[in-house]
C-alpha cells in the first residue's frame, strides 16, 4: 500500500485511493485528507466505506457496476463487420478502402432499409470498436505474392538439389571438385550516379553528431551491376555495364570462362530474364557445349537466388548514400568494393541441415 502511493506509473485513482487509506490509519480526519489530496468528502467517505466492508485492498478497485445494456444486437454488428469486408467501389463509392468515418456514414444511410434501427446514430468510434472486436481492419492492405509460375515446384526443386549437392560436399569434408563451380547470378540494374551540388559537412562533437548534406543533388545516370557469387567459395565476379542486355550477359560469361579450368562445368543459378534465354545467348552457349549449365529459378523465386542477399549487403553498405562526380566514379568504387571483399571472400553457409534439404528437394520432386 506504501509503495502503491508513490508509484509514478500506476493509475492515478489507486494512488490516490492508497494515500487516502494511509491517511485516515495515521489517524487523520475525512475533510483533513480531502483537503490533502485536493478532493471533496464524499469522495474520501465511498474510498472508506468500501474498506470497511470489503477490505482494504478491494478499496483500491472500482467496484462493477450495472452497466449498459447493450443496444446494438450481434446481428447488427456482424452487418457492419460485413459491409468493411467489401470494397467502397463495389458499394457504388469512388474510394477503393474504407474510412471509419465513410463506413459509419453508409451504416446510418441504410441502417433502417436492413432493419437495424440501433444503428441510425452510430459514430466513427463505435464502428472502430467493432471492427477491432474481430479484427477487421478495412484501411489496412496486407501484399501477398501469388504463385504464376505453374513449374514452381519442380524448378524450385532444381535450385534445393543444387544447394543439397554444396551441403553434402561441406558435410562429408570432400574439397571442392576441380571439374565443377556453382555460381548464383543476378544483375542489379539502375544503380544511380548521384553528385551532391554542396560539400557534406562532417560531424563535430558537441554540435552535430551526423554528416549534414544538402538536399539538392544532381543525376548522372544508372548503372547496372551483373554478378555472380561463387557459392563454394565465396569469391564474386561482376562486371559494371551501363546496360544489361544480351551483350553484356554474354560478356560476363566469357569472364566466367577465362577464369576456370577449361575442363569444368559452370553451373549458374539465375532466373528468367530475357537475356538469359535470347537467341544471342543460346547461340553463344552453342559454341561453348557442356561448359555452361543453367538452373533457373522459378518466377517470383528470387529469395531461392543467394546472389540476392549479397545486393541486399551491398544496398547496406557500399550503396548507402553514396554520392559521385561521375558514372565512371561510381563503376571505379563499386569494383574497388568487390575486389576488398574478394580478398578475404565470405563463403554461404546454408542453414538448413543436408536431411531437411533433401526432404524439402524430395517432397517437391
Amino acid at each position: 500500500m506504501d509503495e502503491l502511493s508513490r508509484s509514478r506509473t500506476a493509475a492515478r485513482s489507486r494512488v490516490e485511493r492508497a494515500r487516502m487509506l494511509l491517511a485516515y490509519a495515521e489517524g487523520q480526519t475525512v475533510s483533513a485528507i480531502a483537503q490533502g489530496l485536493n478532493t471533496n468528502r464524499p469522495r474520501v467517505e465511498r474510498c472508506l466505506n468500501k474498506a470497511v466492508q470489503l477490505g482494504p485492498h478491494a478499496a483500491l478497485a472500482d467496484l462493477p457496476g450495472r452497466g449498459r445494456v447493450a443496444q446494438i444486437s450481434q446481428a447488427a454488428r456482424a452487418w457492419v463487420v460485413s459491409l468493411a469486408c467489401q470494397k467502397p467501389k463495389d458499394l457504388g463509392y469512388a474510394e477503393e478502402l474504407w474510412t471509419t468515418r465513410r463506413l459509419a456514414a453508409h451504416v446510418r444511410k441504410h441502417a433502417q432499409a436492413e432493419g437495424h434501427r440501433s444503428l441510425l446514430r452510430i459514430g466513427r468510434g463505435t464502428v472502430s470498436k467493432i471492427l477491432r472486436a474481430q479484427p477487421v481492419r478495412p484501411h489496412k492492405i496486407t501484399y501477398y505474392l501469388e504463385r504464376r509460375d505453374p513449374e514452381f515446384e519442380r524448378k524450385m526443386a532444381e535450385v534445393l538439389c543444387v544447394y543439397r549437392d554444396i551441403a553434402l560436399w561441406r558435410a562429408t569434408g570432400a574439397p571442392p571438385s576441380p571439374f565443377f563451380a556453382v555460381l548464383s547470378y543476378d544483375e542489379k540494374p539502375r544503380i544511380q550516379a548521384i553528385e551532391n551540388t554542396a560539400p557534406d559537412l562532417a560531424p563535430a562533437p558537441g554540435r552535430h553528431a551526423t554528416f549534414a548534406r544538402d538536399h539538392e543533388y544532381r543525376r548522372h545516370g544508372t548503372v547496372a551491376l551483373l554478378a555472380g557469387l561463387d557459392v563454394l567459395t565465396g569469391q564474386v565476379w561482376a562486371i559494371v555495364k551501363e546496360r544489361h542486355r544480351s551483350a553484356e550477359f554474354i560478356e560476363f560469361l566469357k569472364l566466367l570462362d577465362g577464369s576456370y579450368p577449361p575442363t569444368a562445368t559452370l553451373r549458374l543459378v539465375l532466373d528468367n530474364h530475357s537475356a538469359h534465354i535470347s537467341k544471342e545467348t543460346r547461340a553463344f552457349l552453342a559454341t561453348h557445349p557442356g561448359r555452361f549449365e543453367f538452373v533457373f529459378t522459378p518466377k517470383h523465386g528470387s529469395w531461392l537466388n543467394l546472389i540476392e542477399s549479397f545486393f541486399g549487403k551491398l544496398a547496406h553498405t557500399l550503396l548507402r548514400g553514396i554520392r559521385v562526380h561521375s558514372k565512371a566514379e561510381l563503376k571505379q568504387r563499386i569494383e574497388q568494393h568487390l575486389a576488398e571483399l574478394n580478398e578475404s571472400p565470405v563463403v554461404f553457409r546454408w542453414k538448413y541441415q543436408v536431411e531437411s534439404i533433401e526432404s524439402l528437394a524430395t517432397a517437391q520432386s
